[in-house]
């Protein structure tokens, strides 16, 4: 089970870091999320639970099923809320909750993580910082009982769960809230989607008019890209030197790509 905030309102610390791209970053995350843990065999079903529009449908055709938030109340009534819909249908399903924020997700991971979990009543897997929790999961005829967000933990432990401590399983703790975690993440490697939506936001400055604050970029492909003096000043830049690593904004696709923004790269 994988909660998602709408888009619009998702992974807000990261917006300082990826700017406009935050959204589309926050779905790729939860594509290669739920597309991971669907190709684990010991997953059965993978239930997302989110209103938001454009995120349920691309999430439906990877083979997740859509839960709407009806409470509305939040990161854990939403996966309550998702934990009774799953167990509505199958009263003795075993669940789990996950973060959709797991891009480098590999799936023998998660198998060892659930295999673990198995053994018992209530167990969770601490985030990478150690203060957080990436996922929590209950055996049949038991309550999840989630406490997720901040300091959760502690919150979990105090709960009852047990911690599970395994080692080698670094793409199910890393979740992504910084640009040091996407950093990270992008290390490890990361799902197709994220691979290729982060790659569209990173380029190489190439040329620089510093009378006319133009220039252009490379795209890791190769292709140089002009850029004019508004995307320039959008990005906040006093300077710009040839052969720096660059984030950018777009706007069109193919002939028609423009560039809207030019800063240099945080993650």
């Amino acid at each position: 089970m994988v909660p998602l905030k709408p888009l619009a309102v998702a992974k807000s610390r990261l917006a300082a870091a990826v700017g406009a791209s935050r959204p589309g970053l926050a779905l790729a995350f939860a594509l290669d999320t739920v597309a991971g843990a669907l190709a684990c065999a010991a997953v059965a079903d993978v239930v997302v639970v989110t209103d938001d529009p454009a995120a349920g449908p691309e999430l439906a055709r990877l083979g997740a099923r859509i839960v709407p938030d009806h409470p509305a109340a939040g990161l854990n009534a939403a996966l309550a809320h998702g934990a009774r819909e799953i167990r509505a249908g199958r009263p003795r399903a075993a669940v789990a909750a996950m973060n959709a924020d797991l891009p480098a997700l590999r799936p023998p991971e998660l198998l060892r993580v659930l295999e673990t979990a198995s053994a018992f009543p209530r167990a969770f897997l601490a985030d990478a910082a150690g203060i957080g929790t990436t996922l929590l999961s209950a055996a049949p005829d038991v309550e999840l009982a989630p406490s997720f967000g901040g300091p959760s933990r502690a919150r979990h432990s105090a709960s009852g769960a047990v911690e599970m401590t395994l080692v080698g399983v670094d793409s199910i703790r890393r979740d992504v809230d910084t640009a040091a975690d996407l950093r990270t993440a992008l290390t490890l490697g990361v799902g197709r989607h994220t691979a290729r939506y982060s790659a569209h936001m990173q380029a190489t400055a190439y040329t620089y008019d510093s009378q006319t604050r133009s220039g252009s970029v490379l795209l890791d492909d190769g292709t140089p890209v002009p850029f004019e003096a508004p995307a320039f000043d959008a990005g906040g830049l006093r300077l710009l030197r040839p052969g720096q690593r660059v984030r950018i904004e777009t706007d069109g696709e193919g002939p028609g790509l423009r560039i809207t923004l030019v800063t240099l790269q945080t993650f």
